[in-house]
C-alpha cells in the first residue's frame, strides 16, 4: 500500500483493504499509517468522500 494507491484505489477495495490491515495487523490507525507511510489526514479525507468515518474505539471505518 502506497500513498498513490490511496488516491486512486476504488474506495469500496480501500475501505476493506484499510479495514482488514487494522482488524489483523494494527492496533490503530496511526499505527498503520506510521507503517505504510501514509498521511493520515488524506487517508481521512479520500475515505469521508465516500461516507466512510473512522472510529477509533473499534478501530475501523464505516
Amino acid at each position: 500500500m502506497t500513498p498513490e494507491n490511496i488516491k486512486t484505489m476504488d474506495p469500496f477495495m480501500l475501505s476493506s483493504l484499510i479495514n482488514t490491515k487494522l482488524r489483523n495487523e494494527f492496533k490503530s490507525l496511526n499505527d498503520l499509517c506510521s507503517h505504510f507511510s501514509l498521511d493520515k489526514k488524506e487517508l481521512l479525507e479520500r475515505l469521508s468522500q465516500f461516507g466512510y468515518e473512522y472510529y477509533g474505539e473499534i478501530n475501523q471505518f464505516r
